[in-house]
């Protein structure tokens, strides 16, 4: 078994890190935190499954983009690194909580101390006390009452402070859900976002009956858009369509970056018409505006995608819904790119 430790401490550390650099260096990928948790694992032999998609993906010539890195880098260390903040935040909560029940058993026993001398000082001006006695007494009360006022204002003070900062955290674990749920390339919904939503739309569509329709889409040629400007274009590329869906995403319908070029867009309570029209728009807006290179000027031209559209089916599960989707999809590709196929027009092909 390799001791993976070692291999991050002293001399082994320093060659492992001079390795990771060359490499970074060798297949032309940035000098960012997130490249070099990446290599210097897959280097240490860290993650197996890792290796093994770098070693594929080296096997096919593919670059490594900011892309791919944000894909490899989510897919194999994100969720780690989430969990961890995740148990860390709720340590703190619980940490707080804890503060909290001492201060009001605090309270409660300083409580009980001052009835306690209510009943004394009762018991005592019951008795007959004389004037210098109840003067006493009243001194005691005064004193006991003011020691109260304090505990209590203090108690008040730190109640407000660890409601501050349960707030606090309670925003923090909220942040790293959002996190986790986020592709960080274009800001969509990532795939395991998609995939809850999708589960929890077909629920509620089979109980309600009402529509739900899914958009799969891909950006067409998107090799060629690589090969002749480079990856860093075809991540703004990736950007832009990300952003023209969701500008069309309003109300509770979800867009996210299905992987790679292909994207998703669903639409509970939605009839297939009504989606239809909405893809169509879609691919409207991304084919008018001509693209540039923000650097320069130079004009990149248009970019157009294919898009497929289906309805759920009672009772369809998932992964079939989605190879339907997918199914409508590549019939745009292979009639040609850039439009529009529904599982209506489909049909008839499949028949064919």
């Amino acid at each position: 078994m390799v001791d993976l430790l070692t291999q991050f401490r002293g001399e082994a550390g320093l060659a492992l890190a001079r390795a990771a650099i060359d490499e970074l260096a060798r297949h032309s990928a940035a000098t960012s935190p997130t490249n070099y948790e990446i290599w210097t694992s897959y280097l240490a032999g860290a993650n197996p499954e890792l290796n093994r998609e770098i070693e594929t993906r080296l096997l096919r010539g593919e670059p490594f983009t900011d892309g791919v890195s944000e894909e490899l880098f989510e897919r194999y260390f994100a969720k780690t690194r989430l969990s961890a903040q995740m148990v860390e935040a709720s340590a703190s909560i619980a940490r707080q909580l804890t503060d909290v029940i001492t201060s009001l058993r605090g309270a409660g026993a300083q409580a009980g101390n001052y009835a306690g001398e209510l009943h004394a000082a009762a018991q005592d001006m019951e008795s007959g006390a004389d004037p210098a006695a109840v003067r006493t007494i009243l001194a005691r009360l005064a004193a006991t009452t003011r020691e109260m006022v304090v505990y209590n204002r203090s108690l008040e003070q730190r109640m407000e402070a660890s409601s501050r900062q349960v707030e606090t955290l309670q925003t923090a674990l909220q942040n790293v859900r959002v996190e986790a749920l986020t592709d960080g390339l274009t800001g969509l919904a990532n795939r395991k976002h998609f995939d809850e939503v999708l589960r929890a739309r077909l629920a509620e569509a089979e109980s309600t009956h009402a529509g739900l329709c899914l958009l799969m889409c891909d950006i067409d040629s998107f090799k060629r858009v690589n090969d002749t400007w480079g990856h860093q274009i075809g991540d703004q590329v990736i950007r832009y369509v990300a952003s023209v869906l969701h500008a069309q995403a309003g109300g509770d319908f979800l867009a996210a970056r299905y992987g790679g070029e292909e994207f998703a867009l669903i639409m509970p309570r939605t009839e297939l018409a009504t989606a239809a029209k909405v893809a169509e728009l879609i691919r409207a807006t991304i084919k008018a505006k001509t693209l540039s290179r923000k650097s320069t000027g130079e004009i990149l031209g248009r970019v157009t995608i294919s898009l497929g559209v289906a309805r759920r089916a009672p009772k369809e599960s998932a992964s079939s819904f989605i190879s339907r989707a997918d199914a409508c999809l590549y019939q745009s590709k292979r009639a040609g790119r850039d439009r529009v196929t529904t599982e209506t027009s489909l049909e008839p092909a499949s028949a064919a």
